[in-house]
């Protein structure tokens, strides 16, 4: 008696499990960022930061919660690097926009694929009931943050950081300490500091 399929059927089973445990840690990390900046740009001359009359999350001529949120997350980002705020003529305005969206995903079955789980004793064997569905669909929230970063003077962007992830209830129920961890992170990856 061969070995192969059993030993066919335990690496199939050791990849499904990798797989798994790699999903499970990619839903669980933060949110993916990206940022891009004006590598000509001297960070140091900055040494005020404000924010526009009407930022990105402002709607219909007032400013919302999420706007304030953004703010204070900012301000304590910025003010921890040196920056001080100036209403009247800063050196740098600080922007951003945010959106949440669903997203929907058609997703393999994995116990009927692979006879995963309690399933597993039918794998090679025969398939699954037919009126078992293979694939799921999945349908879930994404939320996406832009934060930008301007000399007022210029009027030109020299700094950007985008964060986009899976946004859980949780999150939706307390956006500000959501928006304060993303803010944190995407703030780590700013080059700048003023030369006081």
């Amino acid at each position: 008696m061969s070995c192969k399929p059993y030993l066919s059927r335990v690496a199939a089973a050791f990849a499904l499990t990798a797989a798994l445990f790699a999903a499970g840690c990619a839903t669980t990390s933060g949110p993916k960022t990206r940022i891009d900046y004006d590598r000509s740009a001297d960070f140091s001359v900055y040494r005020t930061y404000g924010f526009p009359k009407e930022t990105g999350t402002d709607r219909g001529g007032y400013s919302t919660l999420v706007t304030s949120y953004l703010k204070s997350a900012m301000s304590a980002q910025m003010e921890a690097r040196g920056y001080k705020f100036s209403e009247e003529h800063p050196d740098l305005l600080v922007n951003f926009y945010m959106n949440t969206r669903e997203r929907t995903e058609i997703r393999p079955d994995a116990r009927a694929s692979v006879g995963y789980g309690y399933y597993g004793y039918r794998y090679g064997l025969y398939n699954a009931w037919p009126l078992y569905d293979e694939d799921r669909t999945v349908t879930y929230k994404v939320g996406t943050l832009n934060l930008d970063i301007v000399d007022a003077e210029k009027k030109q962007l020299v700094w950007e950081g985008v964060a986009e992830g899976r946004v859980s209830e949780e999150e939706l129920q307390n956006p500000k300490v959501a928006i304060n961890a993303v803010v944190t992170e995407l703030m780590r990856q700013y080059p700048g500091k003023p030369n006081m």
